[in-house]
């Protein structure tokens, strides 16, 4: 199973569900390296922001196709949500990350900004920032 943790979706609003939701499947569909669902989920114009740079969408599904990264296990601690409109919501995940990246299996503490904007009525993602954290003793 690729999420672990407590996410907790009490007191939720149904947009704030249907986003926490969509960010459980992300998470799923990187760890299953499922390129073909994660296009369809990033915004033509969505940035990625990594610790070894700033790319766009093709290069993203690129990067996850080719097994360049793998999420292979995010561990979700805490999910915050802000709905700033009908159409714009921003998800905020404190994770640990397992990840491949290269040939090198590496753990990392994020906390990950997501911003989904609603296109057509369909949710895209059309922002991920990965912020490495210090690690809590």
């Amino acid at each position: 199973m690729l999420i672990t943790g407590k996410v907790a979706l009490a007191q939720s609003t149904d947009l704030e569900k249907e986003i926490r939701e969509l960010s459980i499947h992300k998470w799923q569909w990187m760890a299953d390296r499922d390129a073909d669902k994660l296009e369809g989920l990033f915004h033509d114009k969505a940035k990625f922001v990594h610790m070894g740079g700033t790319w766009g969408k093709d290069r993203e599904v690129e990067i996850i196709r080719g097994g360049f990264i793998h999420y292979k296990k995010a561990d979700v601690h805490e999910v915050m949500v802000e709905v700033l409109n009908d159409n714009t919501v921003i998800l905020w995940n404190q994770i640990t990350l397992l990840a491949v990246v290269g040939s090198n299996e590496v753990t990392n503490p994020f906390m990950v900004t997501e911003v989904y904007v609603k296109e057509d009525n369909t949710w895209k993602l059309a922002d991920l920032t990965f912020s490495k954290t210090m690690t809590r003793e």
